[in-house]
């Protein structure tokens, strides 16, 4: 039995909380909050008006991609002022995926730099708010001005079987990865 660490990252509101409760097989750990006064001026809202709780830590689950592999989830914050503890989440983890609302695609910069920065494979989820994909992933990848070779997949973070296809999407991008750097051929 091999386990890896997995973390879901992205701007405020793209559907990192729903990704790990939709997908998880046990209760998730959120760590969601209402929104108080102390947010305003601080996080931005109005792309997101109906949104009442954040995510104030983490969120955290669990899912059995076959008998020999467990993978952790830890969903991220996305407002700013939590980002301070993105370090420690993405500690031991293996990748990572960026969650993108294409409605709103300057909110993923940060999670991609953070993650280009430490040098961590990730991939792109774009998520497909109201069930509709507003731009193809060539376009999103272009906006984004991220390698070919980073994975951009579609999904619908409410629905298990897709957010499970992007889980195995990065495992399977993370194993290439492995093996392009040490010469082993799949």
């Amino acid at each position: 039995m091999t386990s890896a660490k997995i973390v879901i990252a992205g701007g405020f509101g793209v559907g990192k909380t729903t990704l790990v409760g939709s997908v998880s097989e046990i209760t998730p750990l959120t760590t969601e909050a209402i929104m108080t006064s102390a947010g305003v001026g601080v996080d931005d809202t109005r792309s997101v008006p109906n949104k009442t709780t954040t995510t104030v830590a983490m969120d955290f689950g669990r899912i059995s991609i076959d008998r020999d592999l467990i993978l952790y989830l830890f969903g991220t914050p996305g407002q700013t002022r939590f980002w301070f503890m993105w370090d420690e989440l993405v500690r031991g983890a293996i990748g990572a995926v960026v969650m993108v609302d294409t409605r709103r695609l300057a909110d993923c910069f940060a999670a991609i730099d953070f993650f280009e920065h430490r040098k961590l494979p990730y991939l792109i989820a774009i998520n497909q708010f109201d069930g509709q994909q507003y731009h193809n992933a060539q376009d999103v990848r272009d906006a984004l001005a991220i390698s070919q070779d980073v994975p951009v997949v579609s999904c619908d973070a409410r629905n298990r079987e897709s957010t499970k296809q992007v889980l195995i999407s990065l495992v399977e991008y993370v194993l290439s990865m492995r093996r392009t750097r040490t010469g082993v051929s799949a």
